[in-house]
Order: structure tokens, then C-alpha cells, then sequence
């Protein structure tokens, strides 16, 4: 499978509740038509930079309404694209500045620099701290999600779990992915479900505890065992 027909291949992924950042176009929250069309380009940009030579895949859970569901890159957010995140620039991400595909005056919006700057997610900016702070070069690591689209509840600016059902219909896109990569990349999962879905499909990856609710400082300490040891192979 080629870059392009990976990209295609989620492009045709519809589901109930779920937001296909590559597919839909929401006329609430997006800034217009071509939105999916930036996302999959931003993708497509992120990917070609990093497929022949990154050593380290990072796999999270899903993507989330204030990261990968405007920029179409997984676990990361609109702010750091548009430069206007305090740590990380576009140029670490894509080599060029991003695009926002957020409408500044969508309704579900709750705030001014939301407004202003696009959307920010807090677990976006540990992940993307650790990896700075461990002195990775940004292309040698991607970053990915078991089920790569968005599931939300009733208003588009939610969150949920994904159903197992989703997992399992995720993880092939995971194995997709890992066909283009390099033979020996090593890989993290971001998350307990994450790991064990990876897992229970027999991809070994290195368990490490979710930023979030409380989680950040482990996950940091985890980041950094996990690269440090890969330095030292």
C-alpha cells in the first residue's frame, strides 16, 4: 500500500457518532468545504516526512475534538500548526506553517484564545513536550491513534471512548501504517487501552500511562526510560 492509498483507505472509514477528520465537513465547526481536504494534506505532509526513517510510533486511543479532529494529525493541535502554541512550532511538525480549518466563530467555541488561536489540547502538549524535551528530532517519532477518527457523544465538541468494536476496526489501519514505516520501529502505547489493543493483535509496544487525569509526570518519566533505551541498543 502506498502513502496515497492509506490516506484514501481512511478517507472511506463512516461511522455512527464518529467525525472522519479526512472525510467530513461540518458547516458548524469548520471553516468551509475544503476542511477535509486541508486535514488530509496536513496528513499527508506529516507522514512523508517521517515514514522512511522514524524509529519510534506512539500510539494513543482516538482522536479528540481539540487536536487531531481540526488538524487531521494525531495528537496534535491547531495552536501548535498556526505557531501560536508557547513550545511547539509548524516547523517541527510539517516544515511549513499549517492551516487552521477551525471556524473562529463556531458556536461551540467557549473562549478567546479559542477564537483567536485555534483549538489546544492539553495531552497533545505533554506528548509533544517529551519528545522535545528528550532531544528527539520531531521527524524521528510518529504519532498515531488505535481507532485514528473521532468519536464524540451528541455535540461535536465531546469526547468519548471508543467502543470495542471501533478498537478492533481501528487497529487496521494501525497495521496499515506500520506497513509503511521502517521494519524496525519501536513503538509506545500512550494509554491502557491503547496497549492492550495493540497487544491482543500481537504488536509488541511499551506500555506508558496517559498524561492525562493526574498522569503527566509519570508519563514523562516513562517517555524518557523509553527513549534513553532505545538511544543505548
Amino acid at each position: 500500500m502506498s502513502l496515497q492509498s492509506f490516506i484514501h483507505s481512511l478517507q472511506q472509514y463512516k461511522g455512527t457518532s464518529v467525525f472522519n477528520p479526512w472525510r467530513d465537513y461540518d458547516k458548524q465547526c469548520d471553516i468551509g468545504p475544503e476542511a477535509p481536504a486541508i486535514r488530509s494534506q496536513q496528513l499527508v505532509q506529516y507522514l512523508q516526512r517521517r515514514l522512511a526513517s522514524a524509529r519510534f510510533l506512539c500510539v494513543a486511543e482516538a482522536a479528540g475534538y481539540q487536536g487531531c479532529r481540526f488538524t487531521g494529525i494525531a495528537i496534535t493541535c491547531e495552536r501548535m500548526l498556526l505557531n501560536a502554541h508557547r513550545q511547539i512550532t509548524s516547523a517541527m511538525i510539517l516544515g511549513r506553517n499549517g492551516q487552521r480549518t477551525s471556524r473562529p466563530d463556531c458556536v461551540y467555541m467557549t473562549s478567546n484564545p479559542q477564537r483567536r488561536s485555534g483549538m489546544n489540547e492539553p495531552t497533545d502538549t505533554y506528548v509533544w513536550g517529551a519528545i522535545i524535551d528528550s532531544g528527539l528530532v520531531p521527524d524521528d517519532i510518529i504519532l498515531w491513534n488505535i481507532f485514528p477518527f473521532h468519536p464524540h457523544k451528541e455535540s461535536p465538541f465531546t469526547n468519548r471512548t471508543p467502543a470495542e468494536r471501533e478498537l478492533v476496526q481501528g487497529i487496521a489501519y494501525t497495521q496499515a501504517l506500520l506497513a509503511l514505516c521502517r521494519p524496525d520501529i519501536t513503538i509506545a502505547a500512550i494509554g491502557r487501552k491503547a496497549a492492550d489493543t495493540l497487544q491482543s493483535h500481537q504488536i509488541p509496544c511499551q506500555a506508558m500511562r496517559h498524561p492525562a487525569n493526574g498522569g503527566a509526570g509519570l508519563f514523562r518519566r516513562q517517555f524518557a526510560q523509553w527513549t534513553a533505551q532505545q538511544a543505548d541498543v
